[in-house]
């Protein structure tokens, strides 16, 4: 394989990474398509303070100029944040987009196999992808998944957005051997809510003991990636039923239209951005806040073992 010819990978990043250092990778589809321009641009600026803040080295990655980008310079993060002939990632595209040298923001799924390249274990997100309502009739299931079955890299993430069908993607993990756990919390989180109403494997009660967890499941040759489910902070959280509300009318409006694949997860948080007039919105922003810091705490502890 000649992967690394396609890496290009930020001083500082390469320089933490021969040191030890503790680093976050953070993806950029958030960036491009799931947060509109400027407010993005702020986003993008804090969150690797966050990371920074609490003891780590922040990685955002990108598909720009035939390169798989680890870590962006602020004018490589204003490109993202334009978002001006920016696709959206995934693994089936990533060729594609090198031997082309179009502009992609990473997904999930992406962001993850960029990471694993470089060496990268600790990965902090909004919320996973994962299986669609109707899922079992449509078969819209998120790359994201697949991703976390065979890529060793630990994902912080307020559980799975809330617009999925949360059971079958928990039964999708549980049979590809996914670890799921919970950090300070037995209910897996539902994104802008705190609870789903489904468990998680394991209730982690504090970064020490996840670090542990991770380094375990690498030591013993265990290649699967990992979900860290981290509740929204309670003063962001909204309300479940509320939000089932919210979300049935948005993926009416989503049928009407006929928006499917890839173009339903943003079009489906733009709705739910208008109807509840921005309130899901800051809730979105604050939880990647809280999951970047988290994420950090993690790598930091993980850093100490290794």
């Amino acid at each position: 394989m000649n992967f690394k010819d396609y890496l290009s990978i930020a001083p500082e990043i390469e320089e933490a990474i021969k040191a030890g250092k503790p680093i976050v990778a953070l993806e950029s589809t958030i960036l491009s398509h799931g947060m509109p321009f400027p407010e993005n641009v702020e986003f993008a600026h804090q969150v690797e303070v966050v990371v920074r803040n609490a003891g780590a080295i922040p990685a955002t990655t990108a598909i720009i100029g035939g390169k798989l980008k680890v870590g962006l310079t602020p004018e490589e993060l204003d490109l993202m944040c334009k978002a001006e002939n920016v696709g959206k990632v995934s693994r089936r595209d990533v060729a594609t987009y090198l031997a082309t040298g179009m502009t992609g923001a990473t997904t999930v799924a992406t962001t993850m196999l960029i990471a694993a390249m470089a060496g990268l274990r600790v990965f902090a997100t909004g919320g996973i992808g994962g299986v669609h309502r109707d899922g079992e009739n449509t078969m819209d299931i998120s790359a994201d998944l697949q991703e976390l079955a065979h890529t060793p890299v630990a994902v912080v993430c307020a559980g799975c957005k809330q617009i999925l069908d949360i059971g079958r993607t928990l039964e999708y993990l549980e049979t590809m051997g996914v670890p799921v756990l919970g950090y300070k919390t037995d209910d897996f989180p539902a994104f802008y809510c705190r609870k789903s109403g489904f468990g998680v494997d394991y209730n982690a009660p504090d970064a020490a003991t996840i670090a542990k967890i991770i380094k375990t499941k690498d030591d013993i040759g265990f290649n699967s990636g990992m979900i860290i489910g981290n509740p929204i902070p309670e003063e962001y959280g909204l309300d479940f039923d509320e939000m089932e509300a919210v979300i049935k009318e948005a993926l009416v409006k989503a049928d009407a239209e006929g928006v499917r694949g890839k173009n339903i997860t943003p079009f489906l948080l733009a709705q739910i951005k208008q109807i509840t007039k921005g309130k899901a919105f800051a809730s979105n922003v604050q939880l990647a806040y809280n999951n970047a810091k988290v994420a950090a705490e993690i790598a930091v502890e993980l850093a100490k073992l290794d």
